[in-house]
């Protein structure tokens, strides 16, 4: 069994936890992430109690689920930067840059220690005792003896029933006032120690004491603080549900020791919800079944009565749940696999769609009029659903920009440079697919940017720029693609520095190459102009890996610079993988599927409209304008068994910012198409994308335009 793995016993048996790791492993990710983002975000100047609050609430969250599974080394830690940040929210200390950097770097080891635990306790754990110190001294050096971790028993998860909360009384006055608070039921009395333990950790929190039991698995406090009630559920509902804690002001005296339970005195039950008398004593929540005698079950008929309810002489109240009173969930975890599923699905939908639209065309439509109209809802259903369905894969590029602050400040600081990150169109959508797969190559070429293009305060200063560099980057939506730019307002690219690094590497180059070809020479393998390596960048190694990986998905890179003032890079991707608008093309007997996104126009063309010249190649004149012309029945072999007929039709394609002219038989029509892997079943086939099916349940291959105007280039 790994270190992770943790079972809890009980009266109703052994459960295991480890199946609650994973939700929360990626809620304290969430966490994680949300600190780190608002952490770069405070104002050290101004820092308002919202910020403060929200950053202790995330380390509090990771702290209170960590104890709870038993990763206590995540639990110290997180415990250390809760208390920080609680000496924050109350305006006791000063933010200053000191404190940010301590507790990102808090922040990145609670990330690999949790990545520790969830691999089930592989490798080396990550120090934490130099970064506790830090902390510790930063909060005002009062904690006397050493930090140990925060032990909270692992309680035994209990199943919530929906229930309606018990009413709260709310004092409205921020004077120390006295409350009484009921905790129950419970399983496991370490549920309520673990509470008790906050008032210990958590400065100025208040004090806290017991009073008289009223049942053997609820606890009953007295307690004095100046938070609210809110703040008090919210920090209790990490070790018992907020339905089974209840608040009341109370008009006893609070004391700093505990009322021996000996003397305890069993009175009436009060339900939730019901207003109680002032001083009576808090009733056990009730349980709707969920739980074998627990206060509340409902007695059958022959079951014995609990002994609490005999003692108290009355019988046991049961509240109806008001789900009116909980409030509704604004999302649900997902797993991706099932959305991929539900994707292949309405895919199949498609093509069965498509297949009826096909096979219908020759019904007379007075006869079958009852069943075409059903077939033309039956298409337009399924294109809202295609489109419903996929927007469930689509996320925004914040998810991506949001990692980049945090990695520039380091960079930054490392570098000796000072840069402003701008961020453009995050509301922007992508796959999630291509989200996932994008993040590493832009990942490169911002801390490119950073690396390469902007100057050291010194340097921008006697360029006449600003001292603080700008690299911004932005997300749009250009036709059926995303275009993803990293730009900056550094040096710039040298032409000359390039093509002598191009010449000592034995590459072919020339003085007369455009700017264009010469920045494409940045993606050669091994290619650097950095004059010094360091850990940062100068080996070459990157920007050939950065193309090779957006050509995967079937996108393009381009550069543009200008040297003294900055360059830009250009990643244009398709938006999804999965489904796309396509026009059908005839060739020979064979049918081709080009993406509608890439088709500028088609026409009919004479044969003395194409110009032959050098090597074979063909041109066609286009207003004006001459483009290749690529025969697609030579480029795939196709073999023709009319041999009257000729192409005489031209489809022109753009890409990569070129255009060319693709000469097929006849144009087929236009139609939504399934995108299926054509490399993972079979193999990776040259100017080929992927493949699909067709209504008649042919497959038909769906062309690569990029792959082809880059083959007219050469």
């Amino acid at each position: 069994m790994s270190e992770t793995h943790q079972e809890s016993g009980g009266s109703s048996g052994d459960f295991d936890l480890t199946q609650f790791y994973q939700i929360f492993f990626e809620e304290a990710g969430e966490n994680l992430d949300l600190m780190e983002q608002m952490l770069l975000n405070l104002n050290l100047e101004t820092a308002d109690d919202e910020a403060l609050n929200g950053i202790f609430r995330c380390a509090h969250s990771v702290k209170g689920g960590a104890a709870t599974f038993g990763f206590a080394d995540v639990a110290e830690l997180t415990h250390q930067m809760e208390s920080l940040l609680d000496r924050l929210r109350r305006h006791e200390l000063q933010p200053n840059a000191e404190m940010v950097d301590v507790l990102l770097e808090s922040a990145d080891a609670s990330r690999s220690l949790l990545a520790r635990h969830q691999a089930g306790g592989e490798g080396d754990a990550v120090p934490t005792a130099d970064l506790v110190r830090r902390i510790s001294a930063l909060a005002g050096g009062k904690t006397a003896v050493a930090v140990t971790a925060v032990h909270v028993a692992a309680a035994q998860p209990v199943v919530v029933p929906v229930v309606a909360p018990a009413k709260v009384i709310k004092s409205g006055t921020p004077e120390q006032r006295s409350l009484e608070i009921r905790i129950g039921p419970l399983e496991r009395p370490e549920q309520a120690d673990a509470v008790t333990e906050l008032f210990r950790d958590i400065p100025g929190l208040g004090e806290i004491s017991s009073l008289p039991i009223v049942a053997s698995n609820s606890r009953l406090f007295l307690v004095k603080t100046q938070s609210s009630d809110e703040d008090l559920l919210d920090l209790f509902a990490f070790h018992v549900s907020r339905d089974y804690i209840q608040i009341r002001e109370s008009t006893v005296a609070a004391t700093t020791e505990a009322v021996p339970e000996a003397t305890a005195v069993v009175s009436e039950l009060v339900v939730p919800g019901d207003d109680p008398q002032p001083g009576a004593p808090l009733a056990p929540l009730p349980g709707y079944g969920f739980f074998d005698g627990a206060p509340g079950a409902p007695v059958t008929a022959g079951a014995s009565v609990s002994a609490e309810s005999r003692a108290a002489k009355v019988p046991a109240k049961v509240a109806p749940p008001n789900a009116a009173m909980q409030p509704e969930a604004a999302t649900i975890r997902v797993a991706i696999s099932k959305v991929d599923q539900l994707i292949n699905l309405v895919g199949e939908l498609v093509i069965t769609q498509a297949m009826l639209a096909q096979n219908s065309r020759a019904l007379d439509p007075a006869v079958y009029q009852q069943l075409l109209s059903g077939l033309a809802d039956l298409d337009r259903n399924t294109r809202d659903l295609q489109e419903s369905v996929m927007s469930i894969r689509m996320i925004p590029m914040s998810i991506v920009f949001s990692r980049f602050p945090r990695m520039l400040r380091d960079l930054a600081s490392k570098l000796g440079k000072k840069v402003d990150f701008v961020t453009q169109g995050e509301a922007t959508e992508l796959d999630k697919g291509l989200v996932e797969k994008i993040t590493d190559p832009l990942t490169h070429l911002v801390r490119n940017s950073c690396d390469h293009g902007v100057e050291s305060p010194a340097e921008r200063i006697a360029a006449g720029k600003s001292e603080t560099g700008t690299i911004t980057l932005s997300a749009s939506h250009q036709g059926g693609s995303i275009v993803i730019e990293v730009r900056d307002d550094g040096k710039g690219m040298s032409r000359q520095k390039i093509l002598n690094k191009a010449r000592e590497r034995g590459l072919d180059v020339s003085d007369q190459m455009s700017d264009g070809e010469v920045w494409q020479l940045i993606f050669a393998p091994g290619f650097s102009t950095a004059e010094v390596v360091t850990d940062v960048s100068g080996r070459g190694v990157g920007m050939d890996v950065v193309k090779r990986n957006i050509a995967a998905l079937n996108g393009t890179v381009e550069i543009d610079s200008a040297e003294g003032y900055g360059m830009k890079v250009s990643v244009r991707l398709p938006l999804t993988l999965a489904i796309m608008d396509g026009m059908s093309v005839g060739v020979g007997g064979e049918v081709y599927i080009l993406p509608l996104s890439s088709v500028v126009e088609s026409f009919q063309v004479k044969a003395d409209a194409v110009s032959t010249v050098g090597q074979g190649s063909q041109l066609v004149k286009v207003r004006d304008e001459y483009m290749p012309v690529i025969e697609l029945e030579k480029i795939f072999q196709i073999p023709r068994f009319d041999f009257d007929k000729s192409c005489d039709i031209m489809v022109v394609v753009e890409a990569d910012g070129s255009r060319v002219a693709l000469l097929v038989d006849e144009l087929l029509g236009q139609q939504q198409v399934v995108v299926k892997n054509l490399e993972s079943n079979y193999r990776k086939v040259p100017n080929v994308s992927g493949a699909t099916i067709l209504g008649d349940g042919k497959v038909a291959l769906i062309l690569d335009t990029g792959a082809l105007v880059r083959r007219s280039r050469h």
